[in-house]
C-alpha cells in the first residue's frame, strides 16, 4: 500500500499543476501491482508571503508538512510513500517525513516554470522584485514594471533559477531519496507527465523494499551539500540539509559547507549570480551531467537511490548538449571557490551564513543601519535611505522572533534595483531568499529574541566582516550595551505560531521542532 502524496494548491504556480502529475503518479503506482491511497498536504508559498506578516508561516509550513505526512502514513499503516512537491519548503518536508517514518519511498518534484522573455530577455521571478527597486529609484516607469510582472512567469512551476525550490531538488537527487533527473523536466514539458507515471511505478516496485534512512547517510548528505555548493544554490539549503539530517540521526554540522566551499568551485552557470536558468540546465544535459563533472573531479561518493541504482550508475546515462555553457566543468570553472561561508564573531557565537562566490575574499566595514522589523527596512530602502557603505541589520527575524525566520528576499532586491547590491553588507538573524544575491549573511545566532549579540548593535556601530578569518566584529561596549538595552521577548501570535516558537531549535541547527535535550 502506497501513499500518494500531493501538495497541490491552486495558490501558487509551483503547485498547481500537482493534481494532474498526482493522477500519473496513481497510475505508475498501479503498473507496479501496488495499491496506491491518495491524500494532501498543506503548503505555503514563499512567493506570495514574501514581504509581510504571512512570511512567517513559511518554514513553519515545513514542520507542519512533515508532521501531516508522517500522521496520515501512520495512522493508516500505510507500506510506503511518493510525495509529490512544488515550492520551497515543500521539497524538504518531504524528505524531512520519510527520514522519520522510514518506509520505502520517494520525492518526486513537480519541476521548474519556463522563462518568462520581455525585450529580448530571460525573466524570472528575480526580475520582478529587483524591477520595483528599480521602479522605486526612477529608472523604470509603471509601464514597464507592469511588463516585467506580466511576463516573469508564464505557467505551471517553482521559480526558475537556482533558488530555493530547485536547489532543493537538486539536493534530494543526489541525496538518493528523489529519481535522478525526473525532476530535472520543467513543470509543462510534454514529458513531464510519463516521468510522474515513471515515479510512481519506481515507489510502487520498492514499496516493500529499502526504507529511506538507507540512503540517507553521511556521504549522501555530504553529496547533497556539494551539489548545492557547486550549483551557487540557496543558503536555504544550509537550514534544511541540516534539518533532513537531524531528522535520520545523521550527524551533520553547518561547517560542512564552508570546507565544501573552499574546495568545491561552482560549475554551474545559474541565476541569481549566474546567466542561466533551471530549464536551461535542463536542456543542457540536467542533474546527470552536472553530476559526471563533479564525480570526474573525485567530489561524490556513490551510494543508494531509490530507483534501484546507486548514484554513479544513475550518472553513466548523462548526455551533453553539443554546445552547451550552462554546466563547466571544475578545471574551467564558473567561480573557482563556492559561495556558502559559515562566520563567527562578536555578532554570531554560534554561526552565520554568507551567501555568494564573489563575496567570500572581500572583507566589509561600515556604520550599521538597525530595523527591528523586515517592513521597517524596507520603507526604508523605498526612501532611499540606504547609501553605499551602509551595513543593513534586521533583527528579531530569527525563528522564535520572526517567528519563522522570514525571508528578505523584497529587501535584497529592492536594494539590487537600486544598484546597490554589491554596496551594502546586509546581515539578518532571518533567512534570504534562493533569489536574493548581494553580500548578504543570513541565519545569525544566537537570534535577537534570545539575547544574542546582534540584539545589541545601534545605528552608527561599525561592523566588520572578514571572511577570510571568519567573523562579524563590532567594536562596542557589549556589557554596557547589554545593560542598557532590552530583549524584546518572541510575539505571541496564537495557534500555530506560538506552538513553533516554544519549540523551534537554532537555525544552526536546522531550525527544527524536534528537542533539543542533548544540546
Amino acid at each position: 500500500m502506497v501513499a500518494v502524496v500531493s501538495c497541490h494548491s491552486t495558490v501558487t504556480p509551483c503547485n498547481m499543476h500537482l493534481r494532474r502529475l498526482s493522477d500519473e503518479v496513481v497510475k505508475g503506482v498501479r503498473e507496479s501491482g501496488a495499491v496506491p491511497f491518495e491524500f494532501g498536504a498543506p503548503m505555503v508559498t514563499d512567493g506570495i508571503a514574501m514581504g509581510h506578516a504571512g512570511m512567517s508561516a513559511s518554514l513553519i509550513s515545513r514542520e507542519v508538512i512533515a508532521d501531516s505526512i508522517e500522521i496520515c502514513v501512520t495512522g493508516h499503516a500505510l507500506d510506503a510513500a511518493i510525495i509529490l512537491v512544488g515550492c520551497d519548503k515543500t521539497i524538504p518536508a518531504a524528505a524531512m517525513a520519510l527520514a522519520r517514518l522510514n518506509v520505502p519511498g520517494a520525492v518526486f518534484y513537480g519541476g521548474t516554470i519556463g522563462k518568462g522573455r520581455h525585450n529580448g530577455e530571460d525573466l524570472s521571478i528575480q526580475s520582478v522584485f529587483e524591477a520595483v527597486g528599480s521602479h522605486a529609484a526612477g529608472k523604470i516607469d509603471d509601464g514597464e514594471l507592469k511588463a516585467v510582472e506580466t511576463a516573469a512567469c508564464p505557467g505551471a512551476g517553482s521559480c526558475g533559477g537556482q533558488f530555493t525550490a530547485n536547489t532543493m531538488a537538486m539536493a534530494l537527487s543526489f541525496l538518493g531519496v528523489a529519481p535522478m533527473g525526473l525532476g530535472d523536466v520543467p513543470a509543462t514539458h510534454p514529458d513531464k507527465d510519463a516521468v510522474a507515471f515513471l515515479a510512481g511505478k519506481i515507489a510502487g516496485e520498492n514499496a516493500l523494499g529499502t526504507p529511506v534512512r538507507s540512503m540517507i547517510t553521511e556521504a549522501s548528505i555530504r553529496n547533497a551539500a556539494t551539489a548545492v555548493v557547486a550549483s551557487g544554490g540557496s543558503t536555504n539549503a544550509v537550514l534544511h540539509i541540516a534539518a533532513i539530517a537531524r531528522e535520520a540521526g545523521i550527524p551533520f554540522d553547518i561547517e560542512t559547507f564552508d570546507q565544501l566551499s573552499r574546495e568545491v568551485p561552482v560549475i554551474a552557470d545559474l541565476k541569481p549570480s549566474g546567466r542561466y536558468l533551471a530549464a536551461d540546465l535542463f536542456d543542457a544535459g540536467g542533474c546527470r551531467l552536472f553530476g559526471q563533472r563533479l564525480r570526474e573531479a573525485g567530489l561524490l561518493i556513490d551510494g543508494p537511490t531509490v530507483t534501484g541504482k546507486t548514484l554513479f550508475e544513475e550518472l553513466d546515462a548523462a548526455k551533453e548538449t553539443e554546445g552547451q555553457a550552462v554546466v563547466t566543468t571544475t578545471k574551467d570553472p564558473v567561480r573557482p571557490m563556492g559561495g556558502i561561508r559559515i562566520l563567527y564573531g562578536d555578532l554570531a557565537p554560534e554561526g552565520a551564513v554568507l551567501k555568494g562566490a564573489s563575496y567570500t575574499d572581500k572583507a566589509f566595514e561600515g556604520p550599521a543601519k538597525v530595523f527591528d522589523r523586515e517592513e521597517d527596512c524596507f520603507a526604508a530602502v523605498q526612501r532611499e535611505e540606504i547609501k553605499a557603505g551602509d551595513v543593513v541589520i534586521i533583527r528579531y527575524e530569527g525563528p522564535k522572533g520572526g517567528p519563522g525566520m522570514r525571508e528578505m528576499l523584497a529587501v535584497t532586491a529592492a536594494l539590487a534595483g537600486q544598484g546597490l547590491a554589491d554596496k551594502v553588507a546586509f546581515l539578518t538573524d532571518g533567512r534570504f531568499s534562493g533569489a536574493s544575491h548581494g553580500y548578504v549573511i543570513g541565519h545569525i545566532t544566537p537570534e535577537a529574541c534570545v539575547g544574542g549579540p546582534i540584539a545589541y548593535i545601534k545605528d552608527g556601530d561599525i561592523i566588520r566582516i572578514d571572511p577570510e578569518t571568519r567573523r562579524i566584529d563590532a567594536d562596542i561596549p557589549w556589557k554596557e550595551r547589554e545593560a542598557e538595552m532590552t530583549v524584546h521577548p518572541a510575539p505571541s501570535l496564537g495557534g500555530v505560531f506560538d506552538k513553533f516558537i516554544k519549540l523551534v531549535g537554532s537555525a544552526s541547527r536546522g531550525a527544527t521542532t524536534l528537542q533539543e535535550t542533548n544540546q
